[in-house]
């Protein structure tokens, strides 16, 4: 056998470097998301391309795309980096269960109101865990679980997502939040059917609550109207309330934090079957420690029963 010049490798670093331009397009959002330097960052790109003997990306003084050969080492790039994170998991588990690093993405409209239930539950019962909270919307959320940024999420379900798997916590219904003057306001048995009329507030586009409050609003007969005003968040959602903007829907956790903020609102019930959302853990299908996370979920239902919620059995 011939033994010839050993080639070079690419480091794991230039690799998540690269990766990172891919997504980003852009070496100063690239870095920022990796945390690492911009000079570091072009360094450790244009490495990788004397390493590889390819010109991976086309740069120009505007803006950066990918050549052709780099779009297809960007999917490369993107296994190898996710069977490395896999590997790294696998090695967190076997050495010992609830220890280690677990990075927990959270949507916005659950954060406030679930996380002091959950970091309650991880302090007294899994002190040993390093857990980091991530707060992003649903697609960022569900990519960033994809590419193993981040390793579990808390969020609204169903995702319909090939390779996620879920695990259901509780479903909890929708309320409606009005001005003191509107005529359903503090009402129990709203029929489904007075949303047809009214004027509604939503999040912003990206918000999976924006889209399960337009899905109620079809269910119900509503036809798809303008809307003229949105906000980035639900305390913002009911100050605009309150303000005499017009209604809204809420979860029902939010309602403790959200309506305290401002005596101008009122709250009313919708008659059974009122319209829900249901939240839930979300993993990787087949994850290295997925049985801790079952046990997670688990135990997240026993203490999330005080809320005004209807928690899940682990087949539901």
């Amino acid at each position: 056998m011939t033994v010839g010049n050993k080639r070079r490798q690419p480091s794991l670093a230039q690799l998540r470097a690269f990766a990172a331009v891919a997504e980003h397009l852009h070496f100063r959002d690239a870095a920022g998301a990796i945390g690492m330097s911009q000079p570091a960052l072009s360094g450790a790109v244009s490495a990788l391309e004397e390493t590889l003997g390819v010109t991976l990306l086309e740069r120009t003084t505007r803006k950066v795309l990918l050549s052709p050969e780099g779009e297809r080492i960007a999917v490369r790039a993107k296994a190898v980096l996710a069977e490395v994170g896999a590997l790294m998991e696998e090695a967190e588990a076997v050495r010992a269960p609830f220890t280690g690093v677990l990075r927990l993405g959270v949507i916005p409209t659950v954060a406030p109101y679930l996380l002091p239930t959950v970091l309650r539950l991880v302090h007294e019962r899994y002190p040993h865990l390093d857990l980091q909270v991530h707060e992003e919307q649903t697609a960022s959320l569900v990519e960033g679980l994809a590419n193993g940024r981040l390793d579990l999420l808390l969020l609204a379900v169903p995702l319909g997502v090939p390779g996620v798997a879920e695990l259901p916590l509780f479903d909890e219904d929708f309320v409606l939040v009005t001005p003191l003057d509107h005529w359903l306001g503090g009402r129990e048995g709203i029929p489904r059917e007075a949303l047809r009329e009214l004027n509604l507030l939503l999040l912003d586009e990206g918000h999976c609550l924006r889209d399960q409050a337009l899905d109620i609003c079809r269910e119900a007969g509503r036809e798809d109207a303008p809307v003229t005003t949105t906000a980035a968040g639900l305390s913002t959602l009911v100050q605009l309330v309150a303000g005499g903007l017009g209604v809204t829907l809420l979860p029902r956790t939010a309602l403790k934090v959200e309506i305290s903020r401002s005596s101008q609102l009122l709250t009313g019930y919708f008659t059974d079957p009122a319209p829900t959302r249901r939240v839930a853990l979300a993993m990787r299908a087949g994850a290295a420690r997925g049985a801790e996370y079952e046990e997670l979920a688990a135990a997240l239902r026993e203490a999330l029963r005080p809320l005004p919620v209807r928690v899940l059995d682990q087949d539901a």
